[in-house]
């Protein structure tokens, strides 16, 4: 392999959910681009329930199976200890952290009407607080390094989803963690940046545990040629944006599916109509037809 396919070379990556589907395929990545990976998954079934499984030892197996270095973390990202202890793991072990790639994550679908308190708060806890808690103690390192004086270039790739940018019929509570972290990240990209850290998400259409049973027909894999919903598609993005070459790009949304790379656009301000004073209601049912008029549609939802 030649420097330039290692260039992730001596960087230390953290990847959570890593176990299995993208996270698997972003581990295994990095580790061929030269990287050190902590491969961080608890081994939970598609709904979030415990198992015996241990689905990250075995991606570090296949790391060292390979001549790379790995070692895994079982600890739940949503949980505020947990998250330290990932993060210290990595420093510990490897002498330091680059890259945060948070991934991990589950489903529990349901329409609103039908939607539970519980399936909220767990699918909420485990994307958006699971993102949240990991960033914190990884810029805490950074900020630390950075204020002893020692160079950080470092990198979080964060996992949104086209079900947080445009909305999914059935997944409230995801779409809204998505969403969620779309935001998070924005902010991060703004606060972490005088640390030398750099902040992106990616919005990725592959074949993983969640979406070959939600959407089971799309992403069956094909007879022959290219599979274009393998995970290992989504991959080749997030090792580059974790790298020294990605230095320059923060703050965005890419959009991720097979071949096909995008960047997407955000909420953006809108030209607003002024009366200069205050509206009454009445008034403002043919304000707002012409806003709608001259604004461009909205993409549609998932499933409507």
């Amino acid at each position: 392999m030649d420097d330039q396919q290692l260039i992730c070379a001596g960087r230390t990556v953290i990847v959570t959910g890593a176990g299995r589907g993208i996270g698997r395929a972003h581990a295994l990545a990095f580790a061929a681009a030269g990287a050190r990976v902590v491969v961080n998954d608890v081994g939970t079934a598609l709904d979030g329930a415990e198992t015996t499984e241990t689905p990250a030892q075995q991606v570090v197996d296949e790391i060292v199976a390979a001549g790379g270095e790995a070692v895994a973390n079982y600890d739940d990202v949503a949980d505020w200890e947990g998250a330290r202890r990932l993060i210290r793991q990595a420093v510990d072990t490897f002498g330091g952290l680059d890259v945060l790639v948070n991934n991990a994550g589950f489903v529990r679908d349901r329409m609103l009407v039908n939607l539970g308190e519980d399936e909220w708060d767990a699918v909420v806890r485990v994307h958006l607080k699971g993102h949240f808690a990991t960033m914190r103690h990884a810029a805490e390192y950074w900020r630390g390094e950075s204020k002893a004086g020692r160079p950080v270039d470092a990198r979080v790739i964060n996992t949104s989803s086209g079900a947080g940018l445009q909305g999914s019929v059935g997944q409230g509570n995801y779409g809204a963690a998505k969403a969620g972290i779309a935001g998070l990240t924005l902010t991060a990209s703004a606060e972490f940046g005088r640390y030398g850290v750099t902040v992106n998400a990616i919005a990725p259409a592959a074949r993983t545990r969640m979406t070959e049973t939600v959407f089971a027909e799309t992403m069956a894999a094909p007879d022959s040629g290219f599979d274009a919903m393998a995970p290992e598609n989504i991959s080749p993005l997030v090792v580059w944006l974790g790298s020294t070459e990605s230095a320059g790009v923060t703050g965005r949304m890419f959009e991720v599916e097979g071949g096909k790379v995008a960047l997407a656009q955000g909420w953006r301000h809108g030209a607003p109509v002024d009366r200069g004073a205050r509206w009454n209601p009445a008034e403002l049912g043919p304000v707002v037809a012409e806003l709608i008029e001259k604004s461009v549609e909205p993409e549609p939802v998932y499933g409507a």
